[in-house]
């Protein structure tokens, strides 16, 4: 991170969280912060360990970077 205002400080992330969006949370009707919840988790376990990344070499994050499969994800509370 170079400082305040720089453009590719959070690039990726900015770049994780719209694809979240646009794969997961816009094609859903949530009624519920459970649900919401419940879903949200499902997906990173899905992003994480099954869907193929171009940029890994059309492989899964847990296969590129060690993680196990089943890892839980931890989603903070809103407050």
């Amino acid at each position: 991170m170079d400082g305040k205002g720089r453009v590719f400080d959070n690039i990726f992330s900015e770049r994780l969280w719209r694809t979240v969006k646009v794969e997961e949370v816009y094609l859903r009707d949530y009624q519920t912060v459970a649900e919401a919840r419940y879903n949200l988790s499902r997906y990173f376990e899905l992003y994480n360990n099954r869907r193929l990344h171009q940029a890994l070499g059309y492989r899964t994050p847990a296969e590129v970077y060690g993680v196990a499969v089943g890892t839980p994800v931890a989603l903070r509370a809103s407050s």
